[in-house]
């Protein structure tokens, strides 16, 4: 199993207080920050660019995962590295036939690409594509609003990615982010997901450091 790693989603924080939000995740042990970028269009929801992103950046030395559910995301790429990010992910459903192209720009500014398949999506429409991203992320629950509870059959999807990248021999990480709590966590980890994203399960707790510690640890 890889080393599990805890990615809060800032989409959860107090945005009156961001700088001290992020600089509290680090001091209660999240590996991540994950920040999710949204046009409005793409998804329903607008949420923070560029700008929050610098922000982000200057209060906190973990590395900002950054997910964008925009539509045409090769766009964004330079703006989103250039503010700080260290993973970029893009959503198969936005790149459609630039895909390919997409990953590759973002590897070429020597950080790590992450590609995003919604629930209807399945893993064999970006298999082909594996050898171009570094991490899968599987969203388990449709994008664009949280609070949302975790849909049980992106499960399965997740396992058949991780038997898929066994198999070839890939190293490769397996995201997962949509309604994961203290309660769900071990199932999504035995379906081979080592990246967890997680919002209000991790901002709402009443000791953040704790329930970190526990999305970690609970098998």
């Amino acid at each position: 199993m890889k080393k599990i790693k805890i990615a809060p989603s800032i989409l959860a924080a107090d945005f009156s207080k961001m700088g001290e939000e992020v600089e509290r995740l680090e001091r209660c042990g999240a590996d991540l920050i994950h920040c999710d970028v949204m046009d409005g269009t793409f998804v329903p929801t607008i949420t923070f660019g560029m700008h929050m992103i610098e922000a982000v950046r200057r209060h906190t030395s973990l590395p900002l995962d950054v997910h964008i559910m925009c539509v045409r995301p090769l766009n964004k790429v330079s703006d989103i590295v250039n503010a700080g990010a260290d993973i970029v992910t893009v959503h198969a459903e936005a790149c459609g036939d630039a895909l390919k192209d997409t990953l590759r720009f973002i590897r070429s500014y020597g950080i790590r690409a992450g590609v995003a398949i919604s629930p209807d999506t399945p893993f064999a429409a970006v298999a082909e594509y594996a050898e171009l991203f570094d991490m899968l992320l599987v969203m388990s629950v449709y994008p664009g609003r949280g609070g949302q509870k975790l849909i049980e059959r992106t499960l399965a999807k997740a396992e058949e990615a991780r038997n898929f990248f066994e198999k070839t021999g890939l190293e490769r990480d397996i995201e997962m982010d949509g309604g994961i709590t203290e309660e769900n966590v071990a199932s999504v980890k035995a379906a081979g997901v080592n990246v967890i994203v997680a919002g209000s399960t991790v901002f709402h707790a009443p000791d953040m450091a704790k329930t970190i510690q526990n999305l970690r640890d609970i098998r």
